[in-house]
C-alpha cells in the first residue's frame, strides 16, 4: 500500500502532517520540540542557553505516525517564549511589569520558574530575561502562538471526533534523566518511559497499560504518573467518560541523546524503532476499538 500525507504549516507555530487516507482518529503531538526564537523575544540568554528548554528530537522519534493513519503535530516556537502545556493564566504576576488585566492561577510549576512563560533556563541560576516583561508583550505571545497551536489541535481533535465518534491523543515529551529539586520526585534518576494520564482522569486504562506493556517487552523501565502526570495539555483533551482520550509520554534523553550536546548517539535508532513500533500497535488498537481491525 501506498501512503500520501499532506502537511499543513503555520509558519514559526507548529507543523502537522496527516495522512491522506485511511485516516485514524489518533493524534499525536509534540509541543515542545520547538527551537524556534521569535524576532520579539528579548532575552538575555543565546540560542545555546534556550535550546536547552526544548524536548529535542522527539519529533523525529514519533515521525512514523502519519504512516499509520495518525496525526502528527509539532510545535516550532521555543517553550520557553511560551509553554503551550500551560494554561493562559498559569502566569507569575511577578514577571509583569503592570498587573495582569484578569485573574491569574499561578501553578507550582510557575512557582519554579516554568509557567506559560518561563523565568529560568538551565536550573534558578540562569534568568531569561533582565527586566520585567509588559501584559501586551504576554498577551501577544498568547494571541500569535500559544493560541493558533491550540486551535489547531482542538480542531483537529474536534474533527476526528465527529467523524468517527472516538478520538485518541497523545502527548509526547522527552525529560532528564536526573531530576532536580524544583522537579516532581525531586534530585533523583527519572525511569526509562513515564506514562501521564492525570491519575486516571484524561485516558481509559486500557491505552495506558497497553503502552506500559510494550515498552516494557522492549525492555525499557516504565512508571505511571511518576513523576509526571501529565499537564495542560492531557488535561485539557482528556475526557474518557466522552470517548476522548489523552495520555502523556516522557522519554529519558539519555536513552537517545548526548544530554550535554543534544545531540542523538548510537542509542537513537533503536529508541526511535522502538517508538514507530509501539505507535503501530496504538493504531491498531484503536482499529480494533473502530470495529475496523
Amino acid at each position: 500500500m501506498t501512503r500520501t500525507f499532506g502537511t499543513l504549516t503555520a509558519p514559526g507555530v507548529f507543523e502537522s502532517v496527516f495522512p491522506a487516507h485511511d485516516v485514524l482518529p489518533l493524534v499525536f503531538e509534540s509541543p515542545h520540540s520547538g527551537t524556534g526564537l521569535p524576532g520579539d523575544f528579548d532575552t538575555r540568554l543565546g540560542a545555546e542557553d534556550l535550546a536547552w528548554t526544548a524536548d529535542s528530537h522527539v519529533e523525529q522519534l514519533f515521525a512514523a505516525a502519519p504512516e499509520t493513519g495518525a496525526t502528527l503535530i509539532a510545535a516550532l516556537f521555543a517553550r520557553a517564549y511560551v509553554d503551550v502545556n500551560r494554561a493562559p493564566d498559569d502566569i507569575d504576576a511577578g514577571m509583569l511589569a503592570e498587573p495582569w488585566p484578569a485573574p491569574l492561577r499561578p501553578t507550582t510549576k510557575t512557582g519554579n520558574g516554568y509557567g506559560l512563560i518561563w523565568r529560568y533556563c538551565r536550573g534558578a541560576g540562569s534568568p531569561i530575561y533582565d527586566r520585567p516583561l509588559t501584559v501586551a508583550e504576554v498577551q501577544a505571545r498568547i494571541g500569535r502562538y500559544w493560541r493558533p497551536y491550540h486551535d489547531h489541535l482542538a480542531d483537529t481533535l474536534a474533527s476526528l471526533y465527529r467523524r468517527f465518534g472516538l478520538v485518541w491523543h497523545v502527548s509526547c515529551h522527552s525529560m532528564k534523566s536526573m531530576g532536580d529539586d524544583t522537579a516532581p520526585g525531586g534530585a533523583r534518576p527519572r525511569p526509562d518511559i513515564t506514562l501521564g494520564d492525570r491519575h486516571g482522569r484524561s485516558c481509559d486504562g486500557e491505552v495506558v497499560s497497553m503502552l506500559q506493556g510494550a515498552f516494557r517487552e522492549r525492555g525499557y523501565g516504565v512508571t505511571v504518573n511518576d513523576p509526571f502526570s501529565g499537564a495542560y495539555l492531557v488535561d485539557a483533551h482528556g475526557h474518557p467518560g466522552q470517548g476522548r482520550h489523552s495520555v502523556q509520554i516522557e522519554i529519558n534523553r539519555a536513552l537517545y541523546m548526548d544530554e550535554e550536546t543534544r545531540r542523538p548517539h548510537q542509542g537513537f535508532e533503536r529508541v526511535r524503532n522502538d517508538v514507530a513500533a509501539i505507535i503501530a500497535l496504538m493504531a491498531d488498537h484503536v482499529r480494533t476499538r473502530l470495529g475496523l481491525a
